[in-house]
């Protein structure tokens, strides 16, 4: 199953259908991500596209393409892949609309969507309807759109049922390596759990991130989750259909059957598979995932110069499995040592700004609240505006952080309050060094409580369905 797609997602050669500009988007971004592969463009009657002189039909590709962009209409899109499939192709994406998603718009959406299963036979395809998928580690984009992401060495994995939201998750800019984002459109064939098990193979792919409005073959999600947890894996998940608004919405846009959300709890937790409530938390957790991994517990170690900071931390925790220990009497002598006699001692720690400045008194002060049952440490540190300000003592302060990180040996982030106040290339930077980068106390105690739970006992997921006492239909 796993060989299945990956000629499609790691392709050598491209070939692109279709002359509109969705058509060409696909060629450009590819270029501009330095695809090294070969690429090619089919139409009838243009000369040129995105620099690329078309070839007239299919059949004029020099070999059969690993991975094809059909961008034709829905009617068209059914030869081409009956083309596709006679030659030997490895993969294609369907971007038109008006399948089964559209049935209750379209009489023959249906008809349609059994020829195009018909006609595909075992060659994948992903859609209809959807945007196709960006590998960052090999610079493939079949996405017929602009997107934000760069190349990167390892990252994580996104699958989506919703194109759109796919896009807004590539624009994100607080430092997360994504390496493969990838769209399902209504599922035809290619659903979302095979695209899940292909993916979380490939050895550069740290943790796989899901956004959710139904599942099409249950056995194949359960499949997922128990792969996942074989190889050392985790899966995050936003589902959505907690309103009968989101619920409706899900069945006209891929045709999925969102299921009740007490249903979908269940499942997920019973699976092992944490589950976020924003999308904010989902990129804050998959982040935490990559950089750090499972966390052993929700007990943190929290430190700012503020005590209104402090504050913050200690509110935005209540209803979270976050925790802050108070201190030993061992660390409140190296504190007190440290801080003097004016700081009150305790965790969330407000340090004031004493020793603001001073790099190895930050780091003394970070180190010391580090000790072996803290899950990670947490410097709050909000960065002045790069285009309006200058910030060289927050570089003393991140120094000391990846000092106090090499000394004791545990994780310690760098959160920022709101993300506005976390800088793209400070998030960048801070993930080169090994540091995790945080963005929003909310999203990242959220994230910190599911990384828990996914750090917690492997679960063990039964093999039969029946015993999951869950069905399809309640999904």
């Amino acid at each position: 199953m796993m060989d299945r797609l990956q000629r499609l997602f790691q392709p050598d050669s491209i070939a692109v259908v279709g002359g509109g500009d969705w058509c060409e988007q696909v060629i450009l971004q590819c270029q501009k991500m330095g695809f090294a592969g070969a690429i090619h463009a089919v139409h009838p009657t243009k000369n040129d596209i995105a620099g690329i002189r078309p070839l007239r039909c299919v059949g004029d590709l020099p070999a059969p393409p690993d991975a094809v962009f059909i961008g034709v209409n829905r009617h068209a899109t059914i030869d081409v892949v009956t083309q596709l499939v006679q030659m030997g192709a490895g993969g294609a994406v369907c971007f038109a609309a008006g399948f089964r998603e559209a049935a209750h718009e379209v009489a023959d959406g249906d008809d349609l969507q059994t020829a195009l299963l018909a006609a595909a036979g075992d060659m994948p395809v992903l859609g209809p309807n959807c945007y196709g998928f960006l590998n960052y580690l090999d610079g493939v984009a079949l996405w017929p759109d602009q997107h934000g992401g760069d190349r990167v060495d390892s990252g994580v994995a996104l699958v989506m049922q919703s194109s759109n939201v796919a896009i807004n998750m590539t624009m994100q800019m607080r430092g997360l390596p994504m390496a493969f984002v990838a769209t399902v459109g209504n599922q035809a064939q290619t659903g979302l759990s095979e695209i899940g098990k292909a993916l979380l193979a490939n050895p550069k792919v740290t943790a796989l991130g899901l956004y959710v409005e139904g599942i099409d073959d249950l056995a194949a999600f359960v499949d997922l989750a128990r792969i996942a947890q074989a190889i050392g894996k985790r899966i995050v998940a936003l589902k959505i259909g907690r309103s009968a608004q989101a619920q409706q919405a899900a069945v006209s846009h891929t045709a999925s059957i969102a299921g009740s959300d007490a249903g979908a709890d269940a499942l997920l937790a019973r699976l092992g598979i944490g589950r976020v409530t924003s999308l904010s938390a989902l990129l804050e957790t998959l982040k935490l995932l990559h950089m750090v991994g499972p966390l052993r517990s929700a007990r943190v170690a929290s430190l700012s110069c503020s005590g209104g900071e402090a504050s913050l931390m200690a509110d935005t925790a209540i209803g979270t499995a976050v925790s802050f220990p108070p201190l030993t009497s061992a660390q409140e002598g190296m504190l007190r040592r440290v801080l003097g006699p004016l700081v009150a001692l305790s965790n969330p720690l407000d340090y004031h700004t004493f020793i603001w400045g001073d790099e190895d008194a930050m780091t003394a002060t970070y180190a010391a609240m580090m000790r072996d049952d803290i899950a990670l440490g947490i410097v709050v540190l909000d960065f002045p505006r790069p285009d309006k300000c200058t910030a060289p003592d927050w570089d003393l302060a991140l120094n000391a952080v990846y000092c106090a990180q090499a000394q004791t040996g545990r994780p310690i982030a760098v959160l920022s309050s709101v993300v506005e106040t976390m800088p793209e290339a400070v998030a960048q930077r801070l993930v080169r060094k090994g540091i995790l980068p945080m963005c929003g106390m909310p999203e990242a105690l959220e994230a910190i409580s599911v990384a828990a739970g996914l750090g917690g006992e492997m679960v063990m997921i039964q093999r039969s369905l029946s015993r999951l006492k869950l069905r399809q239909a309640a999904f």
